[in-house]
Protein backbone atom coordinates (compact mmCIF):
# COMPACT_ATOMS: atom_id res chain seq x y z
CA UNK A 1 0.00 0.00 0.00
CA UNK A 2 1.36 3.19 -0.65
CA UNK A 3 2.19 5.26 2.08
CA UNK A 4 0.75 8.36 2.96
CA UNK A 5 2.87 10.51 2.88
CA UNK A 6 3.98 9.87 -0.79
CA UNK A 7 -0.04 9.77 -1.61
CA UNK A 8 -0.31 13.08 -0.63
CA UNK A 9 2.58 14.17 -2.10
CA UNK A 10 1.50 12.87 -5.86
CA UNK A 11 -1.83 14.31 -5.31
CA UNK A 12 -0.48 17.20 -4.72
CA UNK A 13 2.20 17.20 -8.31
CA UNK A 14 -0.84 16.53 -10.26
CA UNK A 15 -3.41 18.97 -9.65
CA UNK A 16 -0.44 21.71 -9.24
CA UNK A 17 0.45 20.51 -12.85
CA UNK A 18 -3.22 20.62 -14.06
CA UNK A 19 -3.79 23.90 -12.23
CA UNK A 20 -0.69 24.83 -14.24
CA UNK A 21 -1.89 23.94 -18.06
CA UNK A 22 -4.74 26.22 -17.39
CA UNK A 23 -3.48 29.24 -15.48
CA UNK A 24 -3.72 31.20 -18.12
CA UNK A 25 -7.09 30.24 -19.18
CA UNK A 26 -9.63 33.15 -19.76
CA UNK A 27 -12.67 33.95 -16.76
CA UNK A 28 -15.40 33.61 -19.04
CA UNK A 29 -13.97 29.77 -20.70
CA UNK A 30 -13.22 27.92 -17.00
CA UNK A 31 -13.16 24.48 -19.21
CA UNK A 32 -10.60 25.84 -21.58
CA UNK A 33 -7.86 23.68 -20.66
CA UNK A 34 -4.70 25.17 -22.93
CA UNK A 35 -2.05 27.71 -22.20
CA UNK A 36 -2.99 29.39 -25.43
CA UNK A 37 -5.55 32.30 -25.65
CA UNK A 38 -8.98 30.48 -26.93
CA UNK A 39 -9.72 31.87 -30.46
CA UNK A 40 -12.37 29.87 -32.29
CA UNK A 41 -12.34 31.53 -35.13
CA UNK A 42 -9.41 32.08 -38.28
CA UNK A 43 -8.45 35.81 -38.64
CA UNK A 44 -8.91 35.94 -42.26
CA UNK A 45 -7.93 39.78 -42.35
CA UNK A 46 -4.78 38.92 -41.16
CA UNK A 47 -4.09 36.78 -43.64
CA UNK A 48 -6.04 37.75 -47.22
CA UNK A 49 -5.41 40.97 -48.75
CA UNK A 50 -7.38 40.16 -52.06
CA UNK A 51 -10.89 40.96 -53.39
CA UNK A 52 -13.93 41.26 -50.84
CA UNK A 53 -15.33 37.60 -50.05
CA UNK A 54 -18.87 38.14 -49.61
CA UNK A 55 -19.75 37.22 -52.94
CA UNK A 56 -17.48 34.39 -52.85
CA UNK A 57 -18.01 32.75 -49.44
CA UNK A 58 -22.12 32.29 -50.88
CA UNK A 59 -21.41 30.36 -54.72
CA UNK A 60 -18.09 28.27 -53.79
CA UNK A 61 -20.15 25.29 -53.52
CA UNK A 62 -21.18 26.04 -56.97
CA UNK A 63 -18.17 24.94 -58.52
CA UNK A 64 -17.49 21.25 -58.09
CA UNK A 65 -13.76 21.48 -59.36
CA UNK A 66 -13.42 24.64 -56.27
CA UNK A 67 -15.27 22.27 -54.20
CA UNK A 68 -12.84 19.00 -54.58
CA UNK A 69 -10.18 21.39 -54.56
CA UNK A 70 -10.80 22.81 -50.88
CA UNK A 71 -11.10 19.22 -49.46
CA UNK A 72 -7.58 18.54 -51.12
CA UNK A 73 -5.96 21.86 -49.93
CA UNK A 74 -7.67 21.81 -46.49
CA UNK A 75 -6.46 18.17 -45.62
CA UNK A 76 -3.61 17.87 -43.47
CA UNK A 77 -2.51 14.71 -44.83
CA UNK A 78 -2.24 17.05 -48.27
CA UNK A 79 2.12 18.17 -48.04
CA UNK A 80 1.89 22.02 -48.44
CA UNK A 81 4.25 21.75 -51.40
CA UNK A 82 1.61 19.43 -53.05
CA UNK A 83 -0.63 22.08 -52.17
CA UNK A 84 0.82 25.08 -53.60
CA UNK A 85 1.68 23.20 -56.86
CA UNK A 86 -2.44 22.12 -57.23
CA UNK A 87 -2.94 26.10 -56.58
CA UNK A 88 -0.89 26.73 -59.34
CA UNK A 89 -2.32 24.24 -61.91
CA UNK A 90 -5.60 25.76 -60.97
CA UNK A 91 -4.89 29.34 -61.21
CA UNK A 92 -2.90 28.30 -64.71
CA UNK A 93 -6.46 26.65 -65.62
CA UNK A 94 -8.50 29.47 -64.47
CA UNK A 95 -6.91 31.95 -67.45
CA UNK A 96 -8.20 35.51 -67.68
CA UNK A 97 -10.68 34.69 -64.26
CA UNK A 98 -8.33 33.59 -62.39
CA UNK A 99 -8.00 36.28 -59.83
CA UNK A 100 -12.36 35.55 -59.51
CA UNK A 101 -11.59 31.71 -59.41
CA UNK A 102 -8.77 31.92 -57.04
CA UNK A 103 -10.67 34.39 -54.71
CA UNK A 104 -13.41 31.50 -54.93
CA UNK A 105 -11.21 28.83 -53.66
CA UNK A 106 -10.12 31.00 -50.80
CA UNK A 107 -12.90 31.53 -49.62
CA UNK A 108 -13.75 27.81 -50.27
CA UNK A 109 -10.74 27.12 -47.50
CA UNK A 110 -11.23 29.78 -45.45
CA UNK A 111 -14.78 28.44 -44.41
CA UNK A 112 -13.88 24.82 -44.05
CA UNK A 113 -10.94 25.27 -42.23
CA UNK A 114 -12.36 27.87 -39.91
CA UNK A 115 -15.06 25.16 -39.29
CA UNK A 116 -12.58 22.76 -38.70
CA UNK A 117 -10.44 24.93 -36.43
CA UNK A 118 -14.02 25.69 -34.59
CA UNK A 119 -14.93 21.96 -33.99
CA UNK A 120 -11.16 21.19 -32.23
CA UNK A 121 -12.11 24.14 -30.14
CA UNK A 122 -15.37 23.36 -28.89
CA UNK A 123 -13.65 19.45 -28.56
CA UNK A 124 -10.53 21.06 -26.58
CA UNK A 125 -13.31 22.27 -24.06
CA UNK A 126 -15.06 19.00 -23.75
CA UNK A 127 -11.34 17.81 -23.21
CA UNK A 128 -11.14 20.33 -20.28
CA UNK A 129 -14.28 19.59 -18.89
CA UNK A 130 -13.20 16.21 -18.51
CA UNK A 131 -9.89 16.90 -16.65
CA UNK A 132 -12.09 18.65 -14.61
CA UNK A 133 -14.31 16.23 -13.49
CA UNK A 134 -11.96 13.62 -13.31
CA UNK A 135 -9.94 15.81 -10.94
CA UNK A 136 -12.85 16.15 -8.79
CA UNK A 137 -13.42 12.73 -8.63
CA UNK A 138 -10.04 12.30 -7.20
CA UNK A 139 -10.25 14.77 -4.78
CA UNK A 140 -13.38 12.58 -3.45
CA UNK A 141 -11.62 9.27 -3.57
CA UNK A 142 -8.78 11.31 -1.89
CA UNK A 143 -10.83 12.46 0.65
CA UNK A 144 -12.40 9.23 1.21
CA UNK A 145 -9.31 7.30 1.58
CA UNK A 146 -8.08 10.44 4.29
CA UNK A 147 -11.35 9.16 6.24
CA UNK A 148 -10.46 5.72 6.37
CA UNK A 149 -7.43 6.64 7.92
CA UNK A 150 -8.34 8.56 10.54
CA UNK A 151 -10.04 5.71 11.86
CA UNK A 152 -10.53 4.17 14.72
CA UNK A 153 -9.44 1.59 14.35
CA UNK A 154 -8.63 1.21 10.67
CA UNK A 155 -10.16 -0.92 8.81
CA UNK A 156 -7.05 -2.29 6.47
CA UNK A 157 -8.58 -4.40 3.28
CA UNK A 158 -10.87 -0.86 2.98
CA UNK A 159 -7.51 1.38 2.86
CA UNK A 160 -5.69 -0.88 0.15
CA UNK A 161 -8.90 -1.08 -1.74
CA UNK A 162 -9.23 2.84 -1.62
CA UNK A 163 -5.60 3.65 -1.79
CA UNK A 164 -5.59 1.53 -5.28
CA UNK A 165 -9.00 2.73 -6.55
CA UNK A 166 -7.27 6.62 -6.06
CA UNK A 167 -4.01 5.30 -7.69
CA UNK A 168 -5.27 4.24 -10.57
CA UNK A 169 -7.35 7.40 -11.06
CA UNK A 170 -4.16 9.40 -10.35
CA UNK A 171 -2.57 7.34 -13.09
CA UNK A 172 -5.76 8.06 -15.85
CA UNK A 173 -5.43 11.55 -14.93
CA UNK A 174 -1.84 12.21 -15.44
CA UNK A 175 -2.24 10.30 -18.67
CA UNK A 176 -4.97 12.64 -20.24
CA UNK A 177 -3.16 15.52 -18.27
CA UNK A 178 0.29 14.74 -20.61
CA UNK A 179 -1.81 15.37 -23.92
CA UNK A 180 -2.91 18.67 -22.51
CA UNK A 181 0.26 20.04 -24.66
CA UNK A 182 0.10 18.25 -27.45
CA UNK A 183 -3.54 18.53 -28.36
CA UNK A 184 -3.43 22.41 -27.59
CA UNK A 185 -1.40 22.72 -30.79
CA UNK A 186 -4.10 21.42 -33.26
CA UNK A 187 -5.76 25.12 -33.77
CA UNK A 188 -2.20 26.83 -34.01
CA UNK A 189 -1.57 24.08 -36.72
CA UNK A 190 -4.67 25.21 -38.65
CA UNK A 191 -3.70 28.49 -38.71
CA UNK A 192 -0.20 27.84 -39.91
CA UNK A 193 -1.33 25.53 -42.72
CA UNK A 194 -4.07 28.14 -43.63
CA UNK A 195 -1.58 31.11 -43.78
CA UNK A 196 0.45 29.17 -46.05
CA UNK A 197 -2.46 28.24 -48.36
CA UNK A 198 -3.20 31.94 -48.42
CA UNK A 199 0.08 32.98 -49.42
CA UNK A 200 0.15 30.59 -52.10
CA UNK A 201 -3.16 31.39 -53.53
CA UNK A 202 -2.61 35.34 -53.04
CA UNK A 203 0.71 34.71 -55.14
CA UNK A 204 -0.99 32.74 -57.66
CA UNK A 205 -3.09 35.89 -58.58
CA UNK A 206 -0.23 37.84 -59.22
Amino acid sequence: MMQRSLLLALISLVFAGAATAQAPQQQSQPDWPCRQVRVPELAVASVWTGPPLDDAMKHWREDQTIGDLVVRLSQRRTPIDEAERLIAQFAKSSADRRKQRLTTLFAGVYERMNDERRDVVNGLDRFGRRLKAMAEKAREETQTLRDLQDQKPPDPEAIKKASEALQWRLRLFEEQRRMVGYVCESPALIEQRFGALARAIQQAME
